[in-house]
């Protein structure tokens, strides 16, 4: 199934999960997953969270970030990949200079 993310309306968070700026985001979901393209500008970040119930495959597009995964920093950038399974805890930063863009999947693992 083609996904074409310029069709979905832009959401804009301000300090979503309790993270810093604004994530801009396109999204697409159904009963269960969700798949989205985020943007985070140089400086922002998405708050520290638990995932339970879903997990979350994070890819990065472009730009520089640093994955906080269960407490220990990894640094992701075009091509990396950052997987926070179900129990997990984990908090994306923009530590570059340009805008960080990845797409994330999650999927729901309750019923499955």
């Amino acid at each position: 199934m083609k996904i074409n993310f310029n069709a979905f309306e832009e959401k804009h968070h301000d300090r979503f999960k309790g993270g810093e700026g604004v994530f801009h985001q396109r999204m697409v979901e159904d009963d269960a997953c969700k798949i989205m393209r985020g943007m985070l500008q140089a400086g922002s970040s998405l708050g520290e969270h638990t995932h339970e119930g879903d997990y979350e495959v994070v890819y990065i597009v472009s730009g520089a970030a640093t994955m906080i995964f269960d407490g220990v920093p990894e640094e992701l950038s075009a091509g990396d990949c950052s997987y926070c399974p179900e129990g997990h805890t984990h908090r994306l930063m923009n530590t570059g200079d340009e805008d960080l863009i990845f797409f994330a999947v999650v999927p729901k693992t309750a019923g499955m």
